[in-house]
């Protein structure tokens, strides 16, 4: 391997776990100044939590909602671009223009562009008796498609909090080439303790890939109470970076001559039978 192939198997992830607060401006300038942060420590990819620039939940998404591109992803843009870091925007409500709202991540690149636009595909409809009940549908629309960008060390797939428990979503990415996961989220008190850390390991595990999830910070005053704890968990299914509760930067460096070298000690990719698995589909399918 040259030395540049070698500099180019790794690189420093840095997951920002955000405290959200009611005002806007306040979450946008922290953000701004949590990448240059995050930026300084050599990362070159930034990712945020979900509803960074405003409180989780059904009555704040419309009134804080924006269209794309609009106030925030103008400051993403920016941080992107005078930090030369790959920005993945955690997420934003976003009114599109005809009455609906999507739960939306954008991805900046270090020119400050606009990479992609995913919409939540999977809304978080729970109701867990005497512990929590929520119901995005109410006010957000389903997004309906795979969103992967590329970087120069890897292609990254993009999902939002709820998405990461479908193991399907998480397949496809890895089978489209995808070798890092990301997941702005915000596990409730309930959901969080029992599987955000247990997800993130399966998803990683299975795929043998990075999974990275940023939470916002928890605030024990606010109508939804993060669990936090953001994450970056390797091929192996190993936890590399955590943090607590509180407002952080946590930093995991990407190995990506790591992930080839599980891959070929435990070689699942290429003894996956999908022709056996599709079969096996049609046959249920038409029993």
């Amino acid at each position: 391997m040259t030395t540049l192939a070698k500099a180019m198997s790794k690189f420093r992830l840095a997951v920002v776990q955000l405290q959200v607060t009611s005002v806007k401006a306040d979450n946008l300038n922290r953000a701004r100044r949590l990448v240059k942060e995050a930026a300084g420590q050599g990362s070159k990819v930034v990712l945020l939590p979900e509803c960074f620039n405003s409180p989780y939940g059904t009555s704040f998404f419309s009134a804080y909602a924006e269209r794309i591109p609009g106030e925030s992803t103008q400051v993403l843009s920016e941080a992107a671009k005078e930090n030369k870091v790959y920005l993945v925007g955690g997420s934003i409500p976003e009114e599109d223009g005809g009455g609906k709202l999507y739960n939306s991540c954008t991805v900046f690149g270090p020119d400050g562009e606009l990479i992609l636009k995913h919409r939540k595909i999977h809304l978080f409809d729970i109701d867990v008796p005497g512990k929590v009940s929520f119901q995005e549908s109410e006010t957000l629309s389903p997004g309906s498609s795979l969103s992967m960008f590329e970087t120069p060390f890897c292609k990254v797939g993009v999902g939002i909090c709820y998405d990461m428990r479908f193991a399907e979503l998480a397949q496809l990415y890895s089978r489209r080439g995808c070798q890092l996961l990301v997941y702005p989220g915000a596990f409730n008190m309930t959901t969080g303790p029992a599987h955000w850390e247990l997800l993130q390991r399966g998803r990683a595990l299975d795929n043998q890939v990075y999974v990275a999830t940023a939470s916002p910070a928890r605030d024990e005053t606010s109508s939804y109470v993060a669990w936090g704890h953001s994450t970056v968990v390797n091929p192996w299914g190993e936890v590399i970076a955590k943090a607590g509760t509180e407002e952080a930067v946590i930093y995991a460096d990407i190995d990506l001559q790591y992930l080839a070298d599980i891959r070929q000690q435990i070689p699942i990719t290429a003894q996956r039978r999908d022709d056996l698995y599709a079969v096996t589909c049609v046959q249920e399918g038409s029993s």
